[in-house]
């Protein structure tokens, strides 16, 4: 994690982060957004081809381990964004979603879309989240 006064970048490794500038997610404050995440293992290779669940399911593992490394949690997230390239996959990806969210009950939002940089990618998950402050 790379701090700049109120600002923190979290990163995963990605070699293109510094190449391309970008960051797997950013806190600012108690805000933290986490970018579109990828169902890919540490070694960039995809996980569960052909599979919108598994795929989901790995897209959140990813994003909960940004949210900690930003110190928060999956308790924190407030918004969802679900990306797919088939919209008819849309119950196998929220039935993925369900354990991650149940207890926070974030807003979400499902969209589709053509395809994504690597075409083996069925799905793409963004979040937002805000750590409650200590009164």
């Amino acid at each position: 994690m790379t701090t700049k006064s109120n600002r923190s970048l979290i990163s995963n490794g990605n070699p293109m982060e510094k190449t391309v500038g970008f960051s797997r997610a950013v806190r600012v404050g108690s805000f933290i957004a986490v970018g579109g995440t990828a169902p890919v293992d540490k070694t960039g290779n995809t996980v569960g081809i052909g599979d919108v669940f598994a795929q989901t399911t790995q897209c959140f593992k990813i994003i909960e381990v940004a949210l900690t490394q930003a110190g928060s949690g999956l308790e924190d997230i407030v918004r969802t964004r679900v990306i797919l390239t088939d919209i008819d996959n849309w119950k196998q990806a929220i039935e993925a979603r369900k354990p991650f969210c149940k207890d926070a009950r974030p807003v979400d939002t499902i969209m589709a879309i053509n395809r994504f940089v690597n075409p083996e990618w069925l799905v793409e998950v963004e979040v937002d989240a805000v750590v409650p402050q200590n009164d």
